[in-house]
C-alpha cells in the first residue's frame, strides 16, 4: 500500500505538483466497470452493494450514478429540479462535479463499479490515511465504489453552424468503507477540468454559465430551498480552478472526506493532512500537518473547514478520535468573504443556534402540518431492513401538501389529506361549497364536413358553483363552422361537471381524487358518419387565486351542423371506474338536433381515461355513478362563444348498476363491411348502408366517380377532382371560391385605403395609416403628435423641460431641439461652460435662480446669491428686494440666528467653513414648504415649534386650525394624540404616549415621506390617514386637483376619480371592487404604490412593496407572454408603460399598465440577443445591449430614430443603466478575459472605462438616482458593489451573493434576481445584510428586475 502511494507521489512530483491520470484509481471495461448509457440526463440502475455502507448517519445498500456528476442513494429526479440549483438538493447527493453534463454522440464515458481487490483498496487507503493521518492512520477499507467521468462534455445546444466544444472534463469519486467508517475521495487529474460551468438550458441565447457545485447534501430538509443540510467544497470559478492544484491530503487534486461512522458523525469531516510526503510542493496557502484551512483564510479559497466539537469513540485500528471538522453559519446569514458554506446536523454543546434534527424523531410539525413518524435506526451491516434515504417522509416532504392539508406517513411513503371544510387530493385543496373558476387555452385542428378549421390558444373559462354541482363553461373565439359543430361534444364541459359534482354521502367528486393535476384523454365517435374526434385536457395546477389552469387540444373530425339547428340533451347517468392512478368511463349518448318543428336523434360513443398521481396508500371507490340532471349546449354566432352548462352529482353505484346494452354499431360487433356504415336501429338492431360516394347493398360497396359521371356540383371556372367517397372542386387560376363554396368567381384586386388615399387619417406628416384585415385601416399619430390618428396636434415637448438648464428648448412640429446658451457648449441635453470649466453652485444659482444645482441650496425665495472671485458663496448674503441679510456656510446654507431686518446693521460673518447648519426644525420654521432630508412634521402649512437646541418640541399646535398633537424626535406626529380645537391639549413628553402598532396607511405614508427625503413635492402623492390610522375615504394627489375614493385597503375604487374642481362623494366604508377576469392578453393591472416587476421566462411577475418589505402574499403574474423569453425590463414612469426585451422572439416590446392594455412590439428586426434595457423618461428614449451583435443601441420609445452607439470593443455586453437627469449611460461587458463597466453620454460621446479591476461576471447594473451611485452585482466575484458615477468611492456592499442576474435599487435596499435561488433577494444598502427573499411557486430562472414608482424619480420641474 505504501508503495502505491509513493508511486503516486512520485508521479505528482514529475507532473509538477498535479495529479497525473495514473493517480486515479484503475477504471474501465478491463476492470469490469459498467458504462452508463450515453445521454444528457441518464442514471444508472440501482447498484446493490455487497455490504451496506454508512452515509450521513444512515445506512445505504444501493447507489445510483448520474450523468451530471453526482452519486446518490436514491434514483434521481429530472435534472431541471436540481442541476442549476445551489446546495442543498432535496435528495442525498455526493457531487464531485455537479453540472449539466452530456455524453451524447460518444462525447466521453461514465464508468462505475464496486470493488474489493487489494490493489484498489490499498490505493484508496493511502489517500485516506494521507488526509487523516491522526485518526485513520491504519484504516483499510473492505469495500470500494468507484465512479469515473472520462472526457465528458458540457451540455450544448448544437445547430448546423456550431461544432461541439473540445473542452472535456475527467474526474473520479471513490467511496471506500468498512463496517464502521465511510470515506469519500474526489480526484481531479492535471488538465482534467477544462470547463468550470455549464450553460442553463433555459438561458436560450443569453450567454452565461453557472459554475459547477462540489460537495455533499443530505437531502432531508423539509424545505430544501431554505433550510437544507449540506457541505460545499467549491461553487465559484475561483474555487473550482484550484481543485486540481490544492488538496486536503498533501496530494494535489486529491480530496478526502469522512462521511459516515458508527460513532455519531452526522456531518462531513474534511481531511486535514498536510504532508503525506514532505517533498510534495505546496501551494502558497498550504498549511502544515495537523492544521486545516480556515474559511476566512484568503490564501485558501477552497476553504475546507473549521474545528468543531470533540467526539469520543476511539476504535482499535485508528486510535483516539480527532475533533471532527465542520464549518457552520447561522441560517439566512452570509458567510465571511469568499466563504463556501455548510450547515451542521447537530448543535455543538451550547446548541440552540444551529439547525437541529434528531435521528429518531417522534413527530414533526411545521405550520399547519402535523405528522407522526417512527424510524428504525439500528444498523446491522448484514441484516438491513429499512433505509430512511429510500423513503419519503412527512418530515422531509410535507411542503408538497396544501396549506389546508395534513400529512400522514405510511410504511412506504407519505400522503396528503385535506382538512375539514376543504376537499381535494391533499396536494391541492379548495373550500367546500365555494365558487371556483377555471381558466385555460383551447387549440384544435378539425375537419368539419369538408372544411378544415384550425384555431390556436382561444380562451376557456369555467365557473363552478360548488354548493349545488353546477358547471358553466365558455370557449370564446372558436371559428365557424367548428364552433357550431362542437355543440354535441358535451364531454368538453362534462369534465368539469365530474370534477366538481355535488358529493352524496360517502362519495367523492373528481377533484377530491385527482386534485388540480391530471390528464384526460377522450375519444368520441359520432354515428352514423363514424367521425372520430380526440380530446386531451391537461390540468396544470392551481394559480395564485385558486384558479385551476387547464390546457385543451381537440383533433379529428366532427359532423357539420347547419346554422338553424339547436342541440338538446336528456338527463343521463354514467359509471366511472377508479384505480389508484386512473379513472375510466365509456358510454353511449344521444342528442337531438332541432330545426323548427323537425327533430332528428343522433348518437355518439365516448371512451375516456383520466390519469393522475394519486396517493398509493388510499383506496378510492371502485366505481361511482355520475348523475347529470340538466345539460345544455349553446353557440353564440355573434360573439363566437361556445357554452356548456351541466348540473351533476356523484354517488355510489348500486351493485346491479351496469351500463345499458351497447348496440353492435357502437361496439364494433356488427357485420357491415368497409366502407359500409352501420346504422343503429331499435334496441340491438342495425342496418348496413353504403357511405356517401359509394354504391351497393351495404355488404359490398364500390366507389362512385362523381366527376366522370357528371354527379358533381362544381360550378363554372372549376376543376372537379375525384377523391375516395367524394370529390373536390378546385378553382382555376385567377379565380377564387364564391360565398356558397360551390362556384368560383374572378378574383378582384384588393384595395388598400392606405395606398389609394381613401383613408380618414391625418396628413402623412402628422399620422400614419396602418392596413388592417377587412379593409378598414387604423390611424396612428406620428411621434411628436397626439390625437386619435384622424386629428393629430403637435406635442409641446418643451413643456416637459427636456433640455439642460443652460440650454433653450425650441418646439418644432413633431419634435423639438435643445441649444446651449451663449457661453456654453454641448448638444443641448448636456451643456458645459465654454471655458471647459464647470460652474460652481453659486455661479450656477446666479445664472439660473430657479434651478438649484447639486448639493444644499442657498435659502431665500427669488434670492440671487453673491459669489466671490473663486465662485464660492460670500459669507454675507443680502436679498436684493426685501433687504434681509444673513450669514451662510460654504454650501450657501443660512446660519441660524444671523438674519437681520431691512435697514438694520448687517450681521458680521466670518469664515464660511466653521459654521453650524440649521436643524430640521429650525429649517422648517424658516422655510415651511422646503423640508430637509428626514421625516417631515405633519400638518399642511404648519410651522413647528422648536426648543432651545433646535429640536422639535414634544407638543405641537397648528397656528391657524387649533389642532394639537405630540411628535417624536423627528417631528413625526404620534398616532392617536391629536386633539380638536378648543379641547385640552395632549400631555406630551416623557413618558411618551403609548403607541399602537402603525397601520398600513401610516406605514405607507412614512415610507413615502422617507423616500421623498422628508417632504414630497406638490406633484407627489402621499396617502392621507385618519386619526385611527385608516385610509381616509377621499384621497387626493398633491395639489393636482385629482381625487378619488379608496376602500379599506387604500385601493382606488374604479370610476371615482374626479377632475380638478370637483370632489367625488366618498363613503367611510366601501366594499372592495369585485374581481373580474383579467383582460386579454392576461394583463393583471397592478395596484397603486411602489412595486417590483421581474422577468421569469414567459411571464412578467408583480411583487408589491410595503415600505421596503416584500409583500410576497400579494405577488402575482402581471403579464403572460407565451412563446417569449423576457430578459431585460424597465419602466417609463411618464406613460406608465413597461418595456422588455425578448430573446426568443428577438424583439423589444412594451405594454401599458392600464387595464385592458395589450403588448405591442416596437422593434422586431436587426436583433439577435437583446438583453439589458434602460428607459430614459426625460428624453423619451431607450437603450439596449445585444450580446449577439455586440452592440449598444438607442431609439425613441416608439422604435423610431434607431441608431448604434457602439459596436467595437464589446464582447458580452449585458447590464445597462441610464441617468436621465445628468444624461449619462452605463453598461457592463462580462468578457471573461477582460470584464469591465463603461460609461458615455446618452448620445455616445465621451466613452470611457469606469471599472476594470477585481470584477468577474458583472451581470446586473443599476443607477440609484437618489444616492447618485452606480451599483452592480457580479456573479463571478459574488460581490455587490457601488461607486460614484466618475468611478471613485468604490465599496463592497455584500460579498457572498449566489448567482445574481439583474439588480435594482429602491429606498435603502437593493433587490436582485438570483439563478441559484430562482427568486428575488433583498439586501440592506447600509449593512449589506440579506433581509428578505421571494421564491415564486413556479420554479424557473428569473431575469431582469425593475422598480415601479408612483412618480418619476429625479425629474426636473
Amino acid at each position: 500500500m505504501r508503495g502505491v502511494l509513493a508511486a503516486v507521489l512520485a508521479a505528482v512530483l514529475a507532473a509538477g505538483a498535479a495529479l497525473p491520470r495514473p493517480g486515479l484509481l484503475p477504471y474501465g471495461p478491463a476492470r469490469g466497470d459498467a458504462r452508463l448509457r450515453p445521454g444528457d440526463d441518464e442514471s444508472s440502475p440501482g447498484l446493490s452493494l455487497r455490504r451496506a455502507l454508512r452515509l450521513y448517519g444512515r445506512a445505504a445498500r444501493r447507489l445510483y450514478v448520474g450523468t451530471n456528476g453526482v452519486i446518490s442513494t436514491q434514483d434521481f429526479p429530472r435534472e431541471t429540479q436540481y442541476v442549476d440549483d445551489d446546495f442543498p438538493t432535496d435528495f442525498p447527493v455526493i457531487a464531485p462535479f455537479l453540472a449539466d453534463l452530456d455524453t451524447s454522440g460518444d462525447r466521453g464515458n461514465i464508468y462505475y463499479r464496486q470493488d474489493d481487490s487489494p490493489d484498489v483498496l490499498d490505493q484508496a487507503a493511502g489517500y485516506i490515511q494521507a488526509g487523516f493521518p491522526d485518526t485513520a492512520g491504519s484504516f483499510v477499507p473492505t469495500n470500494a465504489f468507484i465512479a469515473t467521468w472520462e472526457d465528458v462534455g458540457a451540455y450544448q445546444e448544437l445547430s448546423q453552424d456550431t461544432e461541439p466544444s473540445k473542452k472535456l472534463n475527467t474526474f473520479q469519486a471513490v467511496i471506500a468503507y468498512d463496517d464502521e467508517d465511510t470515506y469519500t475521495i474526489f480526484l481531479y487529474p492535471e488538465g482534467g477540468l477544462q470547463f468550470l460551468g455549464t450553460r442553463p438550458k433555459e438561458s436560450y441565447n443569453v450567454q452565461l454559465e453557472l459554475p459547477a457545485r462540489v460537495g455533499f447534501s443530505w437531502g432531508d430538509s423539509d424545505d430544501p430551498k431554505r433550510d437544507g443540510l449540506f457541505h460545499s467544497l467549491a461553487s465559484s470559478e475561483q474555487a473550482l480552478r484550484l481543485l486540481e492544484r490544492e488538496s486536503n491530503t498533501g496530494v494535489p487534486g486529491v480530496w478526502v472526506f469522512h462521511v459516515g461512522s458508527a460513532a455519531p458523525l452526522e456531518h462531513v469531516e474534511p481531511g486535514h493532512g498536510g504532508g503525506a510526503s514532505p517533498n510534495v510542493a505546496r501551494s502558497p496557502g498550504h498549511h502544515g500537518p495537523g492544521t486545516v484551512y480556515s474559511h476566512a483564510d484568503p490564501a485558501a479559497p477552497l476553504l475546507l473547514a473549521q474545528r468543531g466539537s470533540e467526539a469520543t469513540s476511539p476504535r482499535p485500528h485508528d486510535g483516539p478520535r480527532a475533533p471532527p471538522l465542520l464549518a457552520t453559519i447561522p441560517e439566512g446569514l452570509p458567510a465571511s468573504p469568499g466563504q463556501e458554506r455548510s450547515r451542521r446536523l447537530h448543535p455543538d454543546g451550547d446548541g440552540g443556534m444551529w439547525q437541529s434534527y434528531s435521528a429518531n424523531p417522534s413527530s414533526y410539525s411545521s405550520g399547519h402540518h402535523g405528522v407522526g413518524v417512527e424510524e428504525d435506526v439500528h444498523f446491522d451491516p448484514d441484516v438491513f431492513t429499512y433505509s430512511a434515504a429510500a423513503k419519503e417522509t412527512c418530515a422531509q416532504h410535507h411542503g408538497r401538501c396544501s396549506p389546508h392539508a395534513f400529512c400522514t406517513d405510511y410504511a412506504t411513503g407519505l400522503c396528503c389529506h385535506c382538512r375539514a371544510t376543504y376537499y381535494g387530493n391533499g396536494r391541492q385543496c379548495l373550500p367546500e361549497g365555494a365558487v371556483h373558476r377555471l381558466n385555460g387555452k383551447v387549440s384544435g385542428s378539425l375537419a368539419v364536413g369538408r372544411a378544415a378549421v384550425r384555431f390556436q390558444d382561444v380562451d376557456l373559462h369555467a365557473y363552478i358553483v360548488g354548493s349545488d354541482g353546477r358547471a358553466y363553461t365558455a370557449i370564446s373565439g372558436v371559428p365557424q363552422p367548428a364552433g357550431r359543430a362542437l355543440l354535441p361534444l358535451l364531454p368538453l364541459g362534462g369534465l368539469f361537471a365530474w370534477l366538481f359534482a355535488l358529493e352524496e354521502p360517502g362519495s367523492e367528486n373528481g377533484f377530491s381524487i385527482t386534485g388540480a393535476e391530471f390528464t384526460q384523454s377522450l375519444e368520441v365517435t359520432f354515428y352514423p358518419g363514424e367521425e372520430t374526434v380526440h380530446v386531451t385536457q391537461t390540468a396544470e395546477g392551481l394559480g395564485p387565486d385558486n384558479y385551476l389552469s387547464i390546457k385543451t387540444h381537440i383533433q379529428g373530425q366532427v359532423p357539420f351542423l347547419p346554422e338553424n339547428v339547436s342541440v338538446h340533451f336528456s338527463p343521463y347517468k354514467e359509471l366511472y371506474h377508479y384505480s389508484s392512478s386512473a379513472v375510466t368511463s365509456s358510454a353511449q349518448r344521444q342528442y337531438v338536433l332541432a330545426a323548427g318543428t323537425a327533430n332528428q336523434t343522433l348518437s355518439y360513443r365516448l371512451r375516456q381515461n383520466i390519469t393522475f398521481a394519486g396517493c398509493p396508500h388510499t383506496r378510492p371507490p371502485a366505481r361511482q355513478r355520475l348523475s347529470v340532471a340538466r345539460a345544455f349546449a349553446l353557440y353564440d354566432a355573434h360573439e363566437h362563444v361556445l357554452r356548456y352548462a351541466l348540473a351533476a352529482r356523484v354517488g355510489s353505484a348500486p351493485d346491479d348498476a351496469e351500463n345499458p346494452p351497447v348496440n353492435p354499431c357502437h361496439d364494433g360487433t356488427h357485420a357491415c363491411e368497409a366502407p359500409a356504415r352501420c346504422q343503429p336501429g331499435v334496441g340491438m338492431g342495425y342496418t348496413c348502408e353504403c357511405a356517401a360516394g359509394y354504391r351497393g347493398d351495404g355488404r359490398g360497396c364500390r366507389e362512385v366517380d362523381e366527376c366522370a359521371e357528371g354527379l358533381s356540383q362544381c360550378g363554372p371556372f372549376t376543376v372537379c377532382r375525384n377523391v375516395p367517397g367524394s370529390y373536390r372542386c378546385e378553382c382555376r387560376s385567377g379565380y377564387g371560391p364564391a360565398e356558397d363554396g360551390q362556384a368560383c368567381v374572378p378574383l378582384a384586386p384588393a384595395t388598400d385605403p392606405c395606398e389609394d388615399g381613401s383613408h380618414p387619417c391625418a396628413p402623412a406628416d402628422r399620422a400614419r395609416c396602418l392596413p388592417r384585415a377587412g379593409g378598414r385601416p387604423a390611424c396612428e399619430c406620428l411621434p411628436g403628435y397626439t390625437g386619435d390618428g384622424i386629428d393629430c396636434s403637435d406635442v409641446d415637448e418643451c413643456a416637459e423641460n427636456p433640455c439642460h438648464p443652460a440650454a433653450t428648448c425650441y418646439n418644432t412640429p413633431g419634435s423639438f431641439s435643445c441649444r446651449c446658451q451663449p457661453g456654453y457648449e454641448g448638444d443641448g441635453f448636456q451643456c458645459m461652460h465654454g471655458s471647459a470649466q464647470r460652474l460652481t453652485p453659486c455661479q450656477h444659482e446666479q445664472l439660473y435662480p430657479r434651478t438649484v444645482p447639486l448639493g444644499p441650496s442657498p435659502v431665500g425665495d427669488g434670492h440671487v446669491p453673491q459669489c466671490d472671485e473663486e465662485g464660492g458663496y460670500r459669507p454675507l448674503q443680502c436679498h436684493s428686494s426685501t433687504g434681509h441679510c444673513w450669514c451662510v456656510d460654504g454650501a450657501g446654507q443660512e446660519i441660524a440666528g444671523t438674519r437681520t431686518a431691512p435697514g438694520s446693521t448687517p450681521p458680521r460673518c466670518g469664515s464660511p467653513g466653521s459654521v453650524q447648519q440649521l436643524s430640521p426644525c429650525e429649517h422648517e420654521r424658516l422655510y415651511p414648504r422646503e423640508v430637509p432630508p428626514g421625516p417631515s412634521p405633519v400638518g399642511d402649512g404648519h410651522v413647528p415649534q422648536c426648543d432651545e437646541e433646535g429640536g422639535y418640541r414634544p407638543l405641537q399646535c397648528h397656528g391657524s386650525t387649533g389642532h394639537c398633537w405630540c411628535v417624536d424626535a423627528a417631528g413625526q406626529e404620534i398616532a392617536g394624540t391629536r386633539t380638536a380645537p378648543g379641547s385640552t391639549p395632549p400631555r406630551c413628553g416623557s413618558p411618551e404616549p403609548t403607541e399602537r402598532p402603525r397601520t398600513m396607511c401610516e406605514r405607507w405614508r412614512q415610507s413615502l415621506l422617507e423616500h421623498y427625503g422628508g417632504s414630497p413635492r406638490r406633484d407627489q402623492y402621499v396617502p392621507q390617514c385618519d386619526a385611527a390610522g385608516a385610509f381616509t375615504p377621499l384621497q387626493c394627489h398633491g395639489d393636482s386637483g385629482y381625487c378619488w375614493c379608496v376602500d379599506q385597503s387604500g385601493r382606488e375604487i374604479q370610476g371615482t376619480r374626479s377632475e380638478p374642481g370637483s370632489t367625488p362623494p366618498c363613503l367611510p366604508s366601501v366594499a372592495p371592487p369585485s374581481v373580474r377576469p383579467s383582460p386579454r392578453p392576461d394583463v393583471s393591472p397592478p395596484a397603486t404604490g411602489t412595486f417590483l416587476l421581474y422577468a421569469q421566462g414567459q411571464q412578467i411577475g408583480y411583487l408589491p412593496l410595503n415600505g421596503t418589505r416584500l409583500q410576497k402574499e400579494a405577488a402575482k403574474t402581471l403579464l403572460s407572454l407565451h412563446g417569449s423569453i423576457v430578459v431585460g425590463i424597465d419602466y417609463d414612469c411618464r406613460e406608465k408603460t413597461i418595456y422588455w426585451t425578448d430573446v426568443a422572439g428577438r424583439t423589444i416590446n412594451r405594454a401599458s399598465l392600464e387595464p385592458g392594455a395589450e403588448p405591442e412590439t416596437v422593434i422586431n428586426s436587426g436583433l439577435i440577443s437583446p438583453e439589458g434595457l434602460a428607459v430614459d423618461h426625460l428624453r423619451r428614449a431607450m437603450f439596449w445591449t445585444d450580446s449577439g451583435l455586440d452592440r449598444i443601441e438607442r431609439a425613441r420609445l416608439d422604435g423610431s430614430e434607431r441608431r448604434v452607439l457602439f459596436d467595437t470593443e464589446l464582447v458580452n455586453p449585458r447590464g445597462i443603466a441610464v441617468d436621465p437627469v445628468r444624461g449619462n449611460l452605463y453598461w457592463t461587458d462580462w468578457n471573461r478575459e477582460a470584464p469591465k463597466i463603461e460609461t458615455s453620454t446618452v448620445n455616445g460621446a465621451n466613452r470611457r472605462v469606469l471599472v476594470h479591476t477585481d470584477i468577474g461576471l458583472p451581470n446586473g447594473l443599476t443607477f440609484d438616482p437618489f444616492a447618485k451611485l452606480l451599483c452592480w452585482a457580479d456573479a463571478g466575484t459574488k460581490h455587490l458593489e457601488c461607486t460614484f458615477p466618475d468611478g471613485t468611492g468604490r465599496r463592497v456592499i455584500q460579498n457572498n451573493l449566489n448567482y445574481p442576474f439583474s439588480i435594482v435599487s429602491y429606498a435603502n435596499h437593493f433587490y436582485h434576481t438570483d439563478w441559484r435561488r430562482d427568486g428575488v433577494i433583498a439586501i440592506d444598502k447600509e449593512t449589506g445584510s440579506f433581509t428578505d427573499e421571494y421564491l415564486p411557486e413556479q420554479r424557473s430562472h428569473l431575469y431582469g428586475i425593475t422598480a415601479v414608482y408612483p412618480y418619476c424619480p429625479g425629474a426636473r420641474k
